[in-house]
C-alpha cells in the first residue's frame, strides 16, 4: 500500500513540475544553465525533441536531442526508486549506460560536431 501511495505522490509532483516547464517554455524563460554558463547544458534541446516525439516527428527529435529516448526509461527509474530490474548490476549498467550518453552528447554537441 505504501508502494502505491509514493507512486501517486510522485505522480502528482510529475504533473506540477510538467505545469511549472510549461509554463515557462511558453513564458519563453531561457535555460538557466545556458544564461549563466554560456554554453548549453546537458539536457538542451530534450524539451523540443520531447515535442517532436508528440508530433511523432523523430527525426527533429534526434536532431534537437540524440538522448530523448533515454527520459522514459530515467522516468521509471524515478518511480521505482532506481530499481527496475531485481538484478542490482543490470539497474546500474543502464543508469550508467544514459548517463555516459548525455555525457557524450553534450561533448558533441559542445564541439560543434552536430
Amino acid at each position: 500500500m505504501k508502494r502505491i501511495k509514493d507512486i501517486k505522490s510522485k505522480l502528482l509532483f510529475t504533473l506540477g513540475y510538467l505545469g511549472c516547464i510549461t509554463i515557462l517554455y511558453n513564458l519563453g524563460v531561457p535555460c538557466i544553465f545556458q544564461t549563466v554558463f554560456k554554453v548549453p547544458c546537458m539536457g538542451c534541446g530534450v524539451t523540443r525533441a520531447l515535442l517532436s516525439v508528440l508530433d511523432f516527428d523523430f527525426v527533429s527529435a534526434f536532431h534537437y536531442h540524440k538522448m530523448f529516448w533515454a527520459v522514459p526509461i530515467l522516468y521509471l527509474y524515478f518511480l521505482f526508486d532506481g530499481k527496475l530490474f531485481e538484478n542490482k548490476f543490470l539497474n546500474k549498467a543502464l543508469f550508467i549506460g544514459i548517463a555516459v550518453g548525455f555525457i557524450v552528447s553534450w561533448i558533441v554537441k559542445l564541439c560543434g560536431a552536430v
